[in-house]
């Protein structure tokens, strides 16, 4: 129940879905948590609960994609808790799923802003902090699709795949302050973003049928599989890991 005894973490996206139950198991284990999102309602709903539990939580509204409102609100936090060691970068949308030759600049646009200029933004005022607090873990939640393709939603794998180099690079350029930058990439996973993309199809139980079949353990994966890696990562055991991609994905990608 101590794994994070005494750090202090954001957790970006933090209202729902992976983001959600990242905040909620790192709670668990003991970080004081910052949840970052724009989803108000749920967010502070989440940081109401979890700190009624005896959980040191606050939400922070936040959009990712202005690096304003997000150099504020990690200041705000580390003056707050005195210090930051772990930034989840979570927060990110699906965007539209259409052939690249049909995508306009502004879907284009608008999916790099939050999934890819967002990332940047928490590492930008993080890495400072974690500096000063003399090292850090940062986790990037990238996708499978940041890996392997897929003929859907371009603006997304796009942007997992720049996630998954931008892991790499930072983790060289901070590996000497003691800073770890890793990424997860989870295959599906049963959220709010997956249940939107399958109701396109219109059959929700036939789709999640066919994408539960695509995986060789037969099922897709619960937010719960993502957070317990991020604890990990988060923790002193992962102490000697970064640069790592963590794929989390039912076998998906072992084909």
């Amino acid at each position: 129940m101590d794994r994070l005894k005494g750090k202090v973490a954001i957790v970006t996206g933090g209202s729902q879905g992976i983001g959600r139950a990242c905040a909620e198991r790192m709670a668990q284990e003991g970080a004081a948590i910052a949840l970052f999102d724009v989803a108000d309602t749920a967010g502070q709903a989440l940081a109401a609960k979890l700190a009624n539990a005896g959980n040191q939580v606050r939400y922070w509204h936040v959009d990712v994609s202005d690096e304003g409102q997000v150099q504020k609100a990690i200041a705000a936090v580390v003056a707050q808790n005195g210090r930051l060691d772990v930034l989840v970068n979570n927060a990110g949308i699906a965007g539209a799923s259409k052939p690249t030759h049909e995508i306009t600049e502004a879907e284009w646009d608008r999916v790099q802003a939050i999934n890819v200029k967002g990332v940047f933004f928490g590492l930008k005022h993080a890495i400072p902090a974690m500096r000063q607090a003399g090292g850090g873990s940062i986790i990037n939640i990238s996708s499978i699709y940041g890996i392997i393709g897929a003929p859907d939603v371009p603006p997304y794998h796009a942007s997992k795949g720049a996630l998954r180099a931008m892991t790499k690079t930072d983790a060289l350029l901070y590996a000497a302050d003691g800073i770890r930058v890793n990424s997860v990439h989870p295959g599906y996973i049963w959220t709010g973003m997956v249940e939107g993309v399958l109701r396109v199809q219109g059959d929700i139980a036939a789709a999640r049928k066919a994408v539960d079949a695509l995986h060789p353990l037969g099922h897709m994966g619960e937010p719960d599989d993502i957070a317990w890696a991020v604890v990990y990562l988060a923790s002193d055991e992962a102490k000697f890991v970064t640069g790592a991609e963590f794929v989390i994905d039912g076998g998906y990608t072992a084909r």
